[in-house]
């Protein structure tokens, strides 16, 4: 954090078992910050800090009813503010945290959820202000799992692990207004299953897959090269 300290979640444990946000300092000294307990999340994801000084991050389970996960804020006592819950229709079950893009507002996805069950792409800001941004169908995608990155260009950059032309999951590019294009579809000779993306200074974009490649059989990841489309 910028106070010089770590901060961390655990996606278990905690007072009711259901996750805590901690801090701990270089000497190893842990303090725990929030335990959550279901109606505000469960198994909390990572966390980024912002401007502002507050922490924000995801929840893979608890919130509301549905218990679909949550997008929640922790000031630096500890206190914890529901964001926004998942019920479903609007997304569920938010795997991998959030970034923070310059137009200030924080973006992720969820795996499941949306308007046919594979996942979405969403907003929200500090307020809580949500908007689902995309819902994947299958044919574009299927259940993102990885992190979003936002590229030199000012466009997100995303991975689903399924979906796509052989279901081998694909790579996407979606601008602020939500609409995406699908830059490659995996077909398991060149990977399966693609995982989290980053951009070099070259522009390319690199990143693995969970299977496939060469020896389909071996649990090896990939390691590919996602040449940037001008």
């Amino acid at each position: 954090g910028s106070d010089g300290s770590f901060y961390g979640t655990t996606s278990e444990g905690g007072a009711t078992r259901n996750g805590t946000v901690f801090k701990m300092d270089a000497a190893g000294t842990l303090t725990t910050l929030h335990s959550f307990n279901r109606s505000d999340g469960s198994s909390p994801n990572g966390l980024i800090q912002a401007s502002d000084g507050s922490f924000y991050g995801t929840t893979l389970h608890g919130g509301a009813a549905s218990n679909a996960g949550t997008v929640f804020k922790m000031d630096a006592t500890g206190t914890v503010t529901t964001l926004h819950s998942f019920s479903g229709s609007d997304g569920a079950l938010p795997h991998a945290g959030l970034i923070r893009a310059s137009d200030g507002g924080f973006y992720g996805a969820t795996e499941q959820g949306g308007a046919s069950g594979s996942g979405t792409v969403f907003r929200v800001n500090a307020a809580g202000i949500f908007t689902t941004l995309h819902s994947f169908s299958g044919s574009d995608g299927a259940w993102p799992r990885a992190r979003l990155i936002q590229g030199s260009d000012g466009s997100f950059y995303g991975t689903t692990s399924e979906g796509g032309a052989t279901r081998n999951g694909t790579v996407f590019k979606m601008d602020a207004a939500g609409t995406l294009t699908t830059l490659h579809s995996f077909n398991r000779s060149d990977g399966s299953s693609p995982n989290g993306l980053i951009q070099a200074s070259d522009g390319s974009f690199y990143g693995t897959t969970l299977h496939g490649g060469a020896a389909s059989r071996r649990k090896f990841d990939r390691i590919l090269s996602f040449v940037r489309t001008k």
